[in-house]
């Protein structure tokens, strides 16, 4: 209702926000931490798929749904963080859509459309604003088809058990465990709203943007480090980008490439899961890569990561599969040969 998408007002409407409209500073902070809480969420959720193995028939419908839902996540949250118009986010919707420059032929035109013009101004922030707004639509379909499948195939457990024979009452076993944690969740979120609510944004984008003063070193926010790591990581620009994208969508054929029996995680999966959890320190290896400036440690570091999150969706876990389904099979043979004889 304040906010006024105009390179000349943006920013001082922000704060105008901030500082007459009424609660207004509540609202912009808990929208803002919101966004990067809710990504907590998402990646949390998202690492429980991946440990649970939630992607395995018959669920391939609700990961592929998931995966959608994350790409239109992220879209919606570069669309936002232009928005308040300071200095990294006029320079990081700069360097994100002008990536698109490297599609060969078109990519020149792809970018002075998106743009408006021949470079980020009013039209941009203005489309930008309009679809930020009308994203969250798109995204609360996909929710409810993600729920639906959920509903039709049913939730995944670190037994294997299909969830669907044996179930007990959401009430009162999961509503309490649940309650919990959406109590602690929300301590921290009001935390960080109350006594922190600038500690996961920039403190360039306190500076009101200027297309002639470029920042020393462009950051995107938090939850775009790892892929923007990766990003680099990578000497090439077409490469670069392509391997960032790459990053991203090697999510959605993962149903596919590991072809394995439901196997129970903790028991039956003991090399998936150490490297499970070096995939998550790699992870954080690429976050940190993204922050810090470049220097040739860095850049060492982050290739390597790179390497090893490539590898783990490529090479890992379609190998562990294999070799699971070998470990399981001769366990099931011995099993009947100790029926047989006894």
């Amino acid at each position: 209702m304040h906010y006024c998408p105009n390179v000349e007002f943006a920013y001082s409407s922000i704060q105008y926000i901030l500082q007459d409209v009424n609660n207004g500073w509540l609202i912009r902070y808990a929208h803002a931490n919101g966004s990067s809480f809710f990504f907590i969420a998402t990646y949390l959720h998202m690492g429980r798929g991946l440990f649970f193995r939630s992607y395995a028939r018959p669920r391939q419908r609700l990961w592929f749904s998931g995966v959608a839902l994350f790409l239109c996540m992220m879209i919606t949250a570069f669309l936002g963080y232009i928005l308040p118009w300071g200095q990294m986010s006029l320079w990081g919707a700069t360097v994100i859509t002008n990536l698109l420059s490297t599609l060969p032929k078109i990519g020149e035109y792809l970018v002075t459309w998106l743009w408006g013009g021949f470079s980020v101004n009013n039209s941009t922030l203005n489309r930008f604003f309009s679809l930020h707004y009308l994203m969250p639509f798109l995204m609360v379909g996909l929710s409810l088809a993600h729920l639906s499948f959920l509903h039709t195939a049913g939730s995944s457990n670190p037994t294997g058990i299909d969830s669907r024979l044996e179930v007990i009452r959401f009430y009162p076993y999961f509503f309490w465990k649940d309650l919990v944690c959406s109590f602690a969740f929300c301590i921290a979120f009001f935390w960080c709203v109350y006594q922190a609510p600038e500690a996961l944004g920039h403190t360039d984008n306190w500076i009101k943007a200027n297309p002639l003063v470029t920042p020393v070193h462009i950051v995107p926010e938090w939850y775009f480090l790892p892929f923007y790591g990766i990003l680099k990581a990578v000497p090439s620009k077409t490469w670069g980008v392509i391997l960032m994208f790459a990053s991203i969508l090697t999510l959605i054929p993962l149903p596919y490439l590991d072809a394995s029996s439901k196997v129970p995680t903790e028991f039956g999966r003991p090399y998936t899961t150490f490297c499970f959890y070096l995939f998550v320190v790699i992870v954080v290896i690429l976050t940190l890569s993204g922050v810090l400036p470049v220097t040739e440690f860095y850049l060492n570091n982050s290739k390597l990561a790179a390497l090893y999150y490539f590898s783990f969706f490529f090479l890992l876990i379609p190998s562990f599969s294999r070799l699971e389904n070998m470990f399981w099979y001769e366990c099931c043979l011995k099993m009947i040969r100790e029926s047989i004889r006894h």
